[in-house]
């Protein structure tokens, strides 16, 4: 029998699914061509209501386990759920206007379901669960990718992201068969008895997985390649949710399978501490000599998870909170950087990182959003990007890992250069030959109104963020 709790924990799922189905139907009754901009504002809008009706009536009030266990009812899960939601509809305004994306139904729809289990990843409580939200995430997420079939690098994209997700979902599935066969039991809860070598052989098979979802180095690879060949207004919801839906993961698996204190904690927080380094690092330096804008943020998309995996190395309340926030944070900045590149390539039609040149001078405002975003992403004050990456620093200094925040600190510099050597591009280059006010670009209204709404997010969350960190840090406190 269902009970008040039980759906409260999955209402943002359920309104998700309403609003998929409603997205069908009117595909199938709206036949024109232009009828798919109706549905992308009925997405769009369907999303706002999702989102303000689960913010009020989902909030949990204690954390509690629903449908057996299968789902964790709690604040962690609930902040992520709000995120994928805003970041979905914000991507829902960029896609709009995408010539391949906009005029097709079904790509609302599978970034619909790709929501939906982003929200069910952030609150599994059960590996079998778990596997089952990452395939809904992953399988609409492989088709969005290669959404563009006359487009060969989309094409490319997609096989890319499905067979190199495959190989990683396949390897991460065994890493579970593993658990469940040592232990008996698929709770994480009840998850406990490991041996060194078996925690050892499930930390190196679980984290292949997760390490591929979030783009950890060494399993970054397929990155650069599916964000330049993906549809733009995707690349950024990929890099941007998925992203976060992968550290939400991260945090509920390996905080309930190797708890702060425990036997294996020091060996897990090494491994972490590695990884960040060498993530953060290889990131930042290949980013250096990009010269297309979406292999370069994809790079720095690599950079930012070593950012992030320095707060869960912590393995504290303040590192997840200040990872949580990271995410927040990132979400809002990133989704803007890949909206102005969609709004700008719509145009120009090239992602070369000369083709900027003058674009502060084409379009002012879409010249001020470009130098908010990347000036958050660099770590710059007064933007949400620079609290982030204080509180994770801090956390690691809390943690005793001093060093490892001086190499986030050290990185950070090292992302200065390109982020603005691009912003140089931008506002001092000029077209060669051309005068840039006689080649304006012109802002439809879904794009302005999420680059601003985007902008505004990013300046509140840096001038205004105790509220935010709080619900970081409320999110954080279910894990301890």
């Amino acid at each position: 029998m269902f009970t008040s709790s039980m759906i409260m924990a999955i209402l943002p799922e359920l309104l998700l699914l309403t609003l998929g189905l409603l997205v069908l139907i009117f595909d199938i009754l709206w036949k024109k061509k232009e009828d798919g901009r109706k549905l992308g504002w009925l997405t769009a809008g369907g999303l706002l209501f999702v989102l303000v009706l689960s913010a009020f009536l989902a909030k949990p009030a204690v954390s509690t386990e629903v449908f057996g266990g299968m789902i964790r009812y709690d604040m962690l899960g609930f902040v992520f759920k709000m995120l994928f939601i805003f970041g979905a509809m914000l991507t829902t305004l960029f896609m709009m206007d995408s010539e391949k994306l906009g005029n097709r139904g079904e790509s609302y729809i599978l970034l619909l379901v790709a929501t939906i289990g982003m929200s069910l990843m952030a609150s599994a409580s059960d590996l079998i669960m778990l596997y089952l939200a990452i395939e809904t995430t992953s399988i609409p997420m492989y088709v969005l990718a290669g959404f563009m079939r006359d487009d060969k690098k989309s094409t490319e994209a997609g096989l890319k992201y499905l067979l190199f997700g495959a190989m990683a979902s396949t390897i991460m599935l065994y890493g579970f068969s593993l658990i469940f066969g040592f232990t008996g039991s698929t709770d994480l809860v009840a998850i406990t008895g490991f041996s060194m070598p078996l925690a050892i052989g499930i930390i190196i098979l679980i984290m292949v997985g997760i390490a591929f979802k979030i783009s950890l180095a060494p399993f970054h690879f397929w990155a650069p390649d599916v964000y330049e060949g993906a549809p733009t207004p995707i690349t950024g919801f990929l890099s941007t949710a998925s992203k976060a839906a992968g550290f939400a993961v991260l945090m509920r698996l390996f905080l309930g399978l190797f708890p702060a204190g425990g036997d294996y904690a020091p060996m897990w927080t090494m491994v972490m501490a590695v990884l960040a380094t060498v993530t953060m690092t290889l990131g930042n330096v290949v980013a250096l000599s990009q010269t297309n804008i979406k292999r370069m943020l994809a790079y720095s998309s690599v950079a930012h998870a070593g950012y992030a995996l320095v707060g869960v190395v912590s393995l504290s309340e303040l590192g997840v909170g200040s990872v949580t926030f990271y995410l927040i944070a990132y979400v809002m900045t990133n989704l803007a950087a890949f909206g102005i590149i969609a709004a700008f390539s719509k145009i120009v039609g090239s992602d070369e990182i000369s083709a900027y040149a003058g674009m502060s001078r084409r379009n002012y405002g879409l010249g001020l959003v470009a130098l908010v975003a990347f000036l958050s992403l660099t770590g710059m004050p007064p933007f949400g990007g620079f609290v982030a990456k204080v509180f994770v620093f801090a956390a690691a200094v809390e943690a005793g890992m001093i060093w490892l925040a001086i190499v986030g600190i050290l990185n950070s510099i090292v992302g200065l250069y390109y982020y603005l050597t691009f912003l140089k591009v931008v506002y001092l280059h000029r077209m060669e030959g051309e005068n840039e006010e006689a080649h304006p670009i012109p802002l439809t209204r879904p794009y302005a109104i999420a680059l601003t709404v985007l902008s505004f997010a990013i300046l509140l969350i840096g001038v205004i963020f105790g509220p935010w960190f709080n619900i970081a840090s409320s999110a954080a406190q279910g894990l301890f």
